[in-house]
């Protein structure tokens, strides 16, 4: 890593006013908020399977409206009860983020199947799709970003594509999430946030 991330102390995971932050197979408290953090073992391991997932979590959505010139990808931003918001620190800086939401290309699989597997991946979290958040244009991709709930997972476990996972208080998220193509989706989500998601 040519900037290393640390990790936060563990009294930080229990604050609801406290960045925190864990780094691959870094130090987590055992739960947040009654929900365990443990690793998900049963993950879906085909196309098939993460698409069966999907097809659990219903709810309105518009219809995605593909930009010419821009690959489909989808992403989640997944809010804990206590109002904190979990991100990404990607691989030295990868796309020039230093933070941002998992979010990935389609691939072959639906959009909803997408958010799910890419925030495994990325921050080691099983999620439940709750709602539609915002379509957004990004560097080379338009991007659908569902809201999600912590179910489990453990973001010790985080996949390659980060060198750490953090969980931001939502009056940090300008902070900390600074790329121009995240500032729609933090928008959104704190309007979406003041209406009581």
């Amino acid at each position: 890593m040519k900037n290393p991330s640390h990790g936060t102390s563990p009294e930080s995971w229990s604050l609801p006013e406290a960045f925190a932050q864990v780094v691959p197979d870094g130090k987590m408290p055992s739960e947040l908020g009654k929900v365990p953090f443990s690793a998900w073992t049963d993950a879906p391991t085909s196309d098939e399977a993460w698409e069966t997932l999907a097809s659990t979590m219903a709810f309105d959505e518009p219809i995605f409206e593909p930009m010419a010139g821009k690959k489909s990808a989808a992403g989640v931003v997944v809010v804990e009860p206590d109002g904190r918001v979990w991100a990404f620190a990607p691989s030295n800086a990868y796309g020039g983020y230093e933070a941002t939401f998992p979010k990935g290309q389609t691939d072959g699989l639906t959009l909803k199947a997408t958010a799910i597997k890419e925030a495994l991946e990325e921050t080691g979290l099983k999620v439940e799709l709750t709602g539609f958040l915002v379509d957004v244009s990004r560097t080379t991709s338009f991007t659908r970003f569902y809201l999600a709930r912590r179910k489990g997972g453990n973001p010790a476990d985080m996949g390659w594509e980060a060198q750490a996972v953090m969980l931001i208080p939502e009056h940090l998220l300008g902070c900390h999430l600074t790329a121009q193509t995240d500032a729609p989706i933090i928008d959104r989500l704190l309007r979406a946030m003041s209406k009581g998601i």
